[in-house]
């Protein structure tokens, strides 16, 4: 797809013989005298060169099956192969099961292989539909979709009008393969409330299947309760649309001016295609840790096409510009008592490829990987294996510790198959000292935490939790439980798993196991405690769903920042009153440490109760006290004063002044003889 102007698209299409006749539509010129006198439109304008047909940016958004605003019950078919096919499995890029004949499958699939099927919509009230866009049957065993279909559309679902090509049924071509989403707009808008699609025809090796989504806008009625009763709108002046990259910048730009003093861009690397990974910190006092202030750090798109989380993100920021400056208490007491590291687009390679697509017609994985294919999530080393071998053959803690476990040699050659964008993540995940983190993705709603690998090789999913797991199961829930739907018992699947039973959570290994993720690898190279956080069913929602999308997420977003206060925090410092880099700090009964930072102040993340906390580093004698955590947010503070062992005074003393190591055995030294004096 290249954007032309639109005279351009024009005279290409004039020029250059045509495989089948164009049927121009009344009212079309009108449409086109409109494009003309519209900057934003003629920007838009796309040709294909393959049909020379013109394309134009929907003029109504998708009704919503793919983000679930339309209900199961206003999905209806002719007929259905079995009820895991039924119509409410028609919905655009819902995603199967790995079996066939599950509960939950990738389509709805009409009974019978015949011209009179159909798949039907209820807008519950008039509507203005402007276009359908199809997909075939999401199935690693079936191959089944549909060529071409015919749209009919009514307003009392008996009597049925077809939409014409002059005096003929308009035929509308369908899909050549069952992933690649077709979008047919209709030349003039139908306003109807119901909507039908009738396959015509479908691949000769598969079945009548379809995956759908409409596009249309409600007509006025504000008399129509059901509209009022699932509408939601939001109070705050944001900029709700999708940033390509050079506009993500841009909106960066204008936020650090908004709040220049407690705001800060800087960038963590670069893309394969040479990107900025640009990251935007908030602080009272930016570029700079703060003794005993805690780091934090969202991130999203690591996964290119799952653009909701980054969208989230500047939105976010603009949210606590604004909320800083107008004083809000909430907001100020997270600046100021934070350091916030928000990184939107971890891909944006990737970015770049959905974006030019679009929103609905991206598909499920266009986008996904980063330049050169790989899966940047799951693209770190996989320390998990490490451990658990050291933990097998006994040799941790005494030589393979429980925490920051080294990254293999094998890793850090050039020749690993490595993403530039990983590499990147991984030097400022060790730079800066991050207490908690959650990295945005889409497609689902639930939020997962370590580990994402099972221990049992043999097995795809099994639950694996951490020493922490009661921790991560909390900040999971905090996330959650604040979000507006994923807790919600009532709320439709998004794809094939009820993730509500389980409260909106779930350990990652137990929903499918992934080796080298990014939560598991911040967990054990690193102090932070990570998780994913699967913001939408949809990962590419149409521009119009964003303020809704912030609605859904804005307080999960607080609530889940203000976790990094919960538990202890401190300093270790020596006799001297200096602080101790790299001390460990051991919690009795949890197998897992953490280390002081460079000032010697550490946080440790702990639900309430009383801990025995021990701190302890080489050459100084270990110090233990009890700790308690409340209820009440705000991390208790636990210092730390530890003094030198002997041993390791003597041995500085020794080495200061140049001198032999004193013989600690009781023997006498051979090299020092003692002489009898008395015989000579």
């Amino acid at each position: 797809m290249i954007r032309l102007c639109l005279t351009g698209v024009l005279k290409q299409a004039l020029e250059k013989p045509q495989p089948e006749p164009i049927h121009w539509m009344d009212g079309w010129m009108d449409e086109w005298m409109d494009i003309f006198t519209n900057k934003h439109l003629l920007k838009a304008a796309v040709v294909r060169l393959t049909s020379v047909s013109v394309f134009i940016p929907p003029e109504c958004p998708p009704m919503g099956l793919e983000t679930l605003k339309i209900d199961d019950f206003q999905l209806h078919a002719s007929t259905m192969r079995r009820y895991s096919l039924g119509a409410h499995r028609g919905r655009l890029n819902i995603q199967a099961g790995i079996y066939e004949d599950e509960f939950y499958e990738g389509a709805w699939c009409a009974g019978r292989n015949d011209p009179l099927q159909w798949f039907e919509v209820d807008a519950r009230r008039l509507t203005k539909f402007t276009g359908v866009i199809t997909q075939g049957r999401s199935s690693l065993w079936s191959s089944d979709w549909v060529t071409s279909y015919r749209v009919l559309v009514s307003n009392d679902s008996h009597t049925w009008v077809t939409m014409k090509n002059g005096t003929q049924d308009m035929i509308f071509r369908g899909n050549v393969e069952k992933e690649i989403p077709v979008l047919n707009e209709f030349p003039v808008p139908a306003v109807a409330r119901y909507i039908r699609v009738n396959p015509r025809s479908w691949f000769s090796g598969g079945s009548v299947c379809m995956r759908v989504e409409i596009l249309g806008c409600p007509m006025p009625d504000p008399n129509n309760y059901y509209h009022r009763r699932n509408e939601i709108t939001t109070t705050d002046n944001l900029d709700f649309r999708h940033h390509g990259y050079k506009e993500m910048r841009q909106l960066m730009k204008i936020v650090n001016e908004m709040c220049p003093n407690i705001t800060r861009i800087y960038n963590i690397g670069k893309s394969h295609n040479g990107l900025k990974l640009y990251a935007f910190e908030i602080s009272d006092n930016p570029g700079e840790h703060e003794l005993g202030e805690p780091e934090f750090r969202y991130t999203a798109g690591s996964h290119g096409n799952e653009v909701l989380g980054r969208e989230l993100l500047l939105l976010l920021m603009q949210f606590m510009c604004q909320e800083y400056l107008s004083g809000n208490p909430r907001v100020r007491r997270l600046v100021e008592e934070t350091r916030i590291h928000l990184l939107p687009s971890i891909n944006p390679d990737g970015y770049e490829v959905a974006f030019e697509a679009g929103s609905e017609l991206g598909g499920w994985s266009l986008g996904r990987w980063s330049q050169d294919g790989l899966d940047i999530h799951h693209n770190f080393p996989d320390l998990n294996s490490i451990l658990w071998e050291a933990e097998a053959k006994k040799l941790s803690p005494r030589k393979v510790l429980n925490h920051h476990v080294p990254i293999p040699e094998w890793y850090q050659s050039k020749n690993a198959t490595v993403a530039m964008e990983t590499r990147a993540l991984i030097t400022w995940m060790e730079k800066i000292p991050f207490v908690l983190g959650g990295n945005l993705q889409g497609g689902e709603l639930v939020v997962t935490f370590p580990f994402d690998k099972t221990r049992s090789v043999d097995k795809t999913r099994e639950p694996t939790p951490t020493p922490d797991d009661h921790v991560f199961r909390w900040l999971a829930f905090s996330y959650a439980s604040t979000h507006r739907l994923m807790t919600d018992a009532s709320r439709r699947v998004c794809h094939t798993v009820d993730f509500a039973k389980e409260d909106g959570t779930a350990n990652g290994a137990s929903w499918h196991t992934a080796a080298g993720s990014m939560n598991d690898f911040s967990y054990l190279h690193t102090n932070c405690f990570e998780l994913s956080v699967f913001v939408g069913c949809d990962k590419f929602p149409h521009e119009s769903e964003l303020p809704h999308e912030w609605e859904n997420n804005r307080e999960s977003l607080l609530v889940f920042m203000e976790q990094v206060h919960r538990g202890i925090k401190g300093v270790v410092r020596d006799s001297q009153g200096r602080g101790i880099a790299n001390a460990v700090i051991s919690v009795e009964g949890i197998n897992h440490d953490i280390r002081t930072v460079s000032d010697g102040d550490y946080w440790r993340l702990l639900n309430p109760g009383e801990y025995k906390v021990t701190a302890k580093a080489e050459g100084y004698v270990p110090s233990s006290k009890v700790c308690e955590v409340g209820y009440e947010m705000g991390a208790t503070r636990c210092d730390f004063v530890i003094a030198r062992s002997n041993l390791s005074r003597i041995r500085e003393i020794m080495e200061k002044y140049r001198k032999q190591p004193v013989n600690l055995s009781g023997r006498p030294s051979l090299r020092h003889p003692r002489r009898n004096h008395r015989g000579t």
